[in-house]
């Protein structure tokens, strides 16, 4: 009972309240709410009228537990088209309900209590509670400075024998960065030379505005090792419809399976099909949700720095970060508070996605998923109380 009520405590330790507390505080403040990272507006009505036509064709039922065969062809015509990487729709695709199921079932269904798995930090605050679900221990990798690079020494430090996993988002959440080649590549090598797994959530790999996104399991040595995951939520604008998947190497995507039919089951019978048509007209959709995107991104630099707060640069995403000039102690988490307060607009602090929290980086995520009105109005706010905000933040 000691060591049950331990890993409890443990689960709650990792579950980040900041991100409830900042959305009671947007309604309670009538704020324009630049924390939470989903849209304000839907995808292209295409897929929503696939999706209705697919409830009135009566697909409403349990979808088999891979999910639909439509969808699953659908995903591997995709991984082959985009990134020349030949899946078995079969055996290598797995549907989930979205992509922090599909990391979660990951960690779960890979991992045995007392495994390590490493994180890039900051990191995206479910991988930390899946971490502890499976009953695994995280070991972190900070990345650092304006580019938020990593050291690869750094990741060869944190390397044990009991490592098991290391856990990638590239497009990253929350600073916008896209690891390169080069990054993917030291990644790899320490993945090879340990006989690590690796679980790469690419879920905003059709939201890159600078260079490109590059799969680190197309690197040799990786295909065998690589658990790949995506989603519909980013690249379509339906994040409620919660349709991702995981794919890669059959027994791999089995260990996943494992462990999600116990979480789910089966999801979104109806979005599967509507997804399956997004997919295989992925080249006309996606550009529909990037483009825009990236107008609003140009916006919200733009006004930021405009304002004085020093942003960090953002290759993709729906995020970028900005510093509050070196300050120190609890000055973000306080900031943030106050900017709801003062100005009606959120934000969320960057020490809400490290592994200490207490150790705030002056440092805060905007996200500009919103629509242009949306951000000029939070840009306006901004504007209005600029003066005060400068006076609290340093």
């Amino acid at each position: 009972m000691r060591k049950a009520l331990n890993f409890n405590r443990q689960l709650a330790e990792f579950h980040s309240t900041i991100f409830a507390e900042m959305s009671a505080l947007a309604v309670a403040t009538s704020s324009v709410n630049l924390g939470q990272g989903f849209p304000d507006s839907d995808g292209p009505h295409e897929i929503a009228d696939a999706a209705i036509e697919a409830i009135r064709a009566g697909h409403n039922q349990y979808p088999p537990g891979p999910g639909i065969p439509e969808l699953r062809r659908a995903v591997a015509s995709h991984q082959l088209r985009y990134y020349g990487i030949e899946v078995d729709s079969e055996k290598e695709v797995l549907i989930t309900a979205g992509a922090t199921e599909a990391v979660c079932a990951a960690m779960v269904g890979l991992c045995n209590l007392g495994d390590e798995v490493v994180l890039f930090e900051p990191f995206y605050d479910s991988y930390a509670a899946s971490v502890a679900i499976a009953g695994a221990t995280r070991k972190v990798v900070s990345l650092k400075g304006a580019r938020f690079e990593f050291d690869p020494s750094d990741l060869e430090k944190v390397i044990s024998d009991r490592t098991k996993v290391i856990l990638l988002n590239t497009p990253h959440n929350p600073t916008g960065k896209v690891f390169t080649p080069q990054e993917l590549s030291a990644i790899a090598k320490v993945a090879v030379e340990n006989d690590l797994l690796v679980v790469v959530d690419e879920v905003y790999e059709h939201l890159v505005f600078e260079g490109m996104h590059f799969p680190i399991s197309t690197l040799p040595g990786m295909r065998d090792r690589t658990l790949t995951i995506s989603s519909a939520a980013k690249s379509f604008s339906f994040t409620g419809w919660k349709v991702g998947w995981a794919t890669g190497p059959a027994p791999l995507v089995a260990a996943t399976r494992s462990a999600k039919q116990f979480m789910t089951y089966v999801n979104a019978a109806p979005f599967q099909h509507a997804i399956s048509y997004a997919l295989d007209n992925a080249e006309l959709f996606t550009e529909q949700v990037r483009r825009p995107m990236e107008d609003q991104r140009n916006r919200l630099v733009e006004g930021l720095n405009r304002l004085g707060f020093s942003t960090f640069p953002t290759s993709g995403t729906y995020f970028v970060v900005s510093d509050l000039g070196g300050s120190s102690g609890s000055s973000a988490a306080r900031f943030c508070v106050e900017l709801a307060n003062l100005a009606q607009v959120v934000a969320i602090p960057v020490s809400a996605f490290y592994h200490d929290q207490t150790k705030d980086k002056g440092q805060i995520r905007w996200t500009f998923c919103k629509r242009p009105e949306v951000i000029e109005e939070a840009l306006q706010r901004l504007t209005d109380h600029r003066d005060q905000m400068k006076a609290r933040a340093f």
